[in-house]
């Protein structure tokens, strides 16, 4: 199963929904808005002079964002699309950036640079396979010192949908739709794995990095799952037999400085 181009044509339509969106609001990010969040803006912190390689970017709305805060970005996403309109935004800003279309494990085979931070967010680990090897992408993509930063769904709000916690290795293939309002019911077919937050950790620790922190958080910045509900001034959350499930998690972890991958 070519799992890499079912993906790549479902996500180069999906952009063409995507950038025309309220949940993008590529005319706000235009006018000058932010499209990161509290979450990550906090845990990353400074960026300014350094060196930042944002993996599955999109089209690049939190690459760039990045850049306005003094970062020397780069992207990188599978749908040629993304590529092209993430090329576009960069020039309707007037931002310097550099964007590659590469599958993040392929990329992770040619790529030779290394970066002071390595960034990914919000429903990219679920397109992987391997975390062996995507672990071993962001080691690489490192700086001795560099640190990596991931901001992710929780797995637990899969759990309540029917998917499998535990993974046993085998790809959940569906036909759906995307996740922004002006989704017109048309589907695609995607292929996806399920990944246990200790897989995340442990093909984190056995590339060499060193974990720093790890936090879940009961709060959503999209409402992009069923059965959520608005807290104002914090997020969307959602309750389970009445306790909050966590929405988010966030991993830090950093590259040892004399260490050479």
């Amino acid at each position: 199963m070519d799992y890499l181009s079912i993906n790549k044509e479902a996500w180069d339509k999906r952009t063409q929904v995507h950038v025309g969106s309220e949940f993008y609001d590529v005319a706000g990010f235009k006018a000058g808005q932010c499209s990161l969040n509290p979450v990550e803006l906090a845990q990353v912190g400074a960026v300014k002079g350094k060196s930042l390689l944002h993996l599955q970017c999109h089209f690049g709305q939190d690459t760039l964002s990045w850049a306005r805060l003094g970062a020397d970005v780069t992207g990188v996403d599978l749908s040629a699309n993304a590529i092209t309109q993430a090329n576009a935004l960069k020039g309707a800003v007037n931002l310097k950036a550099e964007f590659i279309e590469s599958d993040v494990l392929q990329f992770g085979q040619v790529n030779t640079r290394q970066f002071d931070i390595v960034f990914t967010s919000y429903g990219v680990l679920c397109w992987l396979p391997d975390l062996t090897a995507w672990a071993n992408t962001v080691a690489g993509a490192l700086k001795p010192g560099g640190v990596f930063h991931l901001v992710e769904f929780h797995p637990v709000n899969d759990l309540l949908a029917g998917y499998a916690y535990f993974p046993d290795g085998a790809p959940d293939i569906e036909e759906e739709g995307t996740y922004t309002e002006n989704c017109d019911g048309t589907k695609n077919t995607t292929v996806t794995w399920t990944h246990s937050v200790s897989d995340v950790i442990n093909a984190l620790l056995m590339a060499g990095l060193n974990i720093e922190l790890f936090a879940e958080h009961p709060y959503s910045p999209y409402d992009c799952f069923e059965g959520l509900e608005y807290v104002p001034g914090l997020g969307y959350q959602r309750l389970y037999q009445g306790q909050q499930v966590p929405m988010l998690y966030s991993i830090k972890a950093s590259k040892r400085k004399g260490s050479d991958d």
